[in-house]
């Protein structure tokens, strides 16, 4: 699958644990080659399955590994940007997790050293990676379900009692929006290539950070306009799910954002005289996948499906949702 890319990960969290770490692991075109943290506990789990695995014991003792390629950066929202920057500086490829920033400004910065350094900085946005998403972008572009009309999307799960979650933590930029809005607005300007006309939102916060949201409003893109309403919950029980409601149909995505965690990933078209299609993609996996991209791109050339400059699109409508909601206690 041509060169390897030599990547290393700052921060051993429970998702690079379970998912990114795994994912590096399989790619045909990866190498996960060190770790950085300084708990040797943490380490193990990743040892179970790299058991060559390097452990450097601080952030910039990766950076500064010259058998590094790439990094990918797990760290908690607020601190993407300092070691998206540092990493970068330090002469590697760069793949954060979303969101990438907390404000839109904050990536134009990153969208310059990218340009100046040719350097690969992206967020690990892995949906736009999966097929399932790229048969509904396929499908709706091509008018298969004539005009589109109106968009739904919903995304929750419940982490009340979590209370050391990240996410629960307003100094490290947690939130419902943040961590999962980003899944709910960018999904649709994936597939329709719309951004935001107008928009409400109305918020439930707990200690300052939205444990509930919902948008509602209007879209517009090369598509035409339609309407479009947003639910996202870190208190609601698990729910996964985005339609797209056409003039001549609609397309229904079942485990859209987890799929092989939530359910199994599957594309419904339904038409107004009740017939239905469905396709499914039991095995495949978006981790995988995006970081096989990441590699073609820095290897080969290959365009990157999720560039900084979508990125930024997706943190302006979140900053917008921020600007514009209402807090309803």
């Amino acid at each position: 699958m041509g060169e390897v890319l030599n990547w290393g990960i700052l921060g051993a969290s429970k998702f690079a644990l379970n998912h990114m770490g795994p994912a590096i692991h399989a790619a045909g075109n990866a190498q996960l080659t060190a770790l950085a943290t300084s708990s040797l506990e943490k380490a193990k789990g990743f040892k179970l399955f790299r058991p060559e695995l390097k452990v450097h014991e601080s952030y910039d003792a990766l950076l500064d590994d010259p058998d590094i390629d790439a990094v990918y950066i797990p760290l908690p929202n607020s601190l993407h940007v300092e070691w998206a920057h540092k990493a970068a500086r330090a002469g590697k490829h760069v793949l954060v997790e979303k969101p990438i920033a907390m404000k839109a400004e904050e990536i134009d910065d990153l969208t310059a050293l990218r340009d100046k350094t040719g350097l690969l900085i992206a967020e690990a946005y892995m949906i736009v990676h999966h097929p399932q998403w790229i048969r509904a972008r396929d499908l709706v572009q091509s008018g298969a379900i004539g005009r589109v009309d109106h968009v739904d999307t919903a995304f929750s799960y419940d982490n009340r009692t979590d209370t050391k979650n990240v996410r629960n933590d307003p100094d490290l930029g947690g939130g419902g929006i943040r961590d999962i809005g980003v899944y709910t607005y960018s999904s649709v300007r994936f597939v329709t290539g719309a951004e935001p006309a107008e928009i409400s939102a109305r918020i439930k916060t707990e200690n300052g950070v939205d444990t509930w949201a919902q948008v509602v409003g209007e879209m517009e893109g090369p598509l035409g306009r339609f309407t479009y309403s947003a639910i996202t919950s870190m208190r609601l029980s698990p729910r996964q799910e985005v339609v797209f409601q056409g003039d001549a149909g609609e397309i229904r995505l079942t485990a859209p954002f987890n799929p092989g965690v939530f359910g199994q990933a599957e594309l419904e078209v339904r038409r107004p005289d009740g017939t239905r299609t469905i396709e499914s993609w039991p095995q495949t996996n978006h981790y995988i996948l995006q970081v096989e991209n990441f590699g073609r791109a820095v290897h080969e050339g290959a365009a990157y499906p999720c560039p900084l400059e979508f990125s930024r699109g997706t943190q302006a409508m979140i900053d917008r949702v921020f600007d514009v909601a209402v807090d309803i206690g």
